[in-house]
């Protein structure tokens, strides 16, 4: 099976940063596209960010200009760069990966247990 690990996640002051990492491990085949989503209590969980295997990226309006998402497919980690926080962006955020493990052929999404981000003003 294939799990996925979320760190650097804490308390920050509102225009602060964080770096976010997600290393994946297990019995991996491959990965494809690999994304980061929050969910705020009594909220929906959202897309922030996503990048495909290629390097192809793609952001939530909310979140372009300020947070940068990347991988090193050598290392199964993708991680999530945050600057200018603002309080808005307190949520949990969770790591997701598109994966084959050699158990299972066909291609499944996997999800971190999540890291806490929050961000006072």
């Amino acid at each position: 099976q294939v799990q996925l690990v979320e760190s650097g996640g804490g308390l920050v002051l509102a225009g602060g940063s964080l770096r976010l990492s997600c290393a994946a491990s297990g019995s991996i085949f491959s990965i494809n596209t690999m994304g980061w989503y929050r969910q705020a209590p009594g909220e929906q969980r959202e897309l922030v960010a996503i990048i495909l295997s290629g390097g192809s990226t793609n952001y939530a309006d909310s979140v372009k200009g300020r947070f940068t998402i990347s991988r090193d497919n050598a290392k199964n980690t993708v991680y999530l760069e945050m600057n200018s926080l603002k309080p808005e962006d307190t949520a949990v955020y969770y790591c997701s990966a598109a994966a084959k493990s050699y158990r299972y052929s066909n291609w499944r999404n996997y999800w971190g247990q999540g890291t806490q981000v929050t961000v006072s003003s």
